[in-house]
């Protein structure tokens, strides 16, 4: 299997050398759950994911966490990057949110590929900028946004794939947004009040996706 199929910007390296080496890197696989990396471990490779989902979180002292952001089919890990660029260990954690097909290559092979490779070395800057940008609004919607209005808009996010009936926990979205469960908690059963959506164990079906989308731009 070609695996750089599923990353069309890789395909343009110029070097025939190095386009050789990536066709030949091993496809690891990672099975759901599985913790690639924990805060503080040496960053060993570059990571390539080819199907499933990473999720890169940070844990506070408390035990809370923050969902930074998600890598997904034919995506790198921008902090992977930052740290073999930075020569630095991982300040956060990544954990196979699906079970995960990946690729991973060398400290040594990911150099020469930004030395030797315009095309590589636009690839892996291009990730850095698009995760600062999605980090920065991160931390605006944490800093300034109103509480309701993110709950309101994690689950119109969701239902972008999973339709109106979501399965999902109150932790998990309060992970995913950097709270306490009772938070989220709260806002869900102001929700159910108004009837914009109803609540069952591990499941949330949204009645009223107009008014949920109406009020994040209250």
């Amino acid at each position: 299997m070609n695996w750089l199929t599923r990353f069309p910007e890789l395909k343009e390296i110029e070097d025939k050398q190095l386009y050789a080496e990536l066709i030949q890197q091993k496809i690891l696989q990672a099975p759901q759950g599985h913790q690639l990396f924990r805060e503080g471990d040496a960053c060993n490779g570059y990571v390539l994911v080819l199907s499933g989902s990473v999720r890169v979180y940070k844990i506070d002292e408390e035990g809370r966490e923050i969902l930074l952001y998600r890598v997904g089919e034919g995506q790198s890990c921008m902090l992977t990057t930052t740290c073999l660029l930075g020569l630095q260990d991982y300040p956060a954690e990544g954990v196979a949110e699906s079970d995960v097909d990946l690729v991973v290559l060398s400290p040594k092979l990911f150099e020469r590929l930004l030395l030797g490779s315009n095309s590589f070395r636009r690839y892996a800057m291009a990730y850095i900028s698009e995760r600062i940008c999605d980090m920065m609004m991160l931390i605006e919607d944490v800093a300034f946004g109103r509480m309701d209005q993110r709950v309101a808009r994690i689950l119109l996010k969701r239902a972008e794939s999973e339709g109106d009936c979501l399965t999902c926990t109150h932790q998990e979205l309060a992970s995913e947004l950097g709270t306490a469960r009772e938070v989220v908690s709260r806002m869900l059963k102001s929700f159910e009040r108004r009837g914009w959506v109803a609540l069952a164990r591990g499941t949330i079906i949204l009645n009223e996706r107009s008014l949920l989308g109406q009020m994040t731009h209250d």
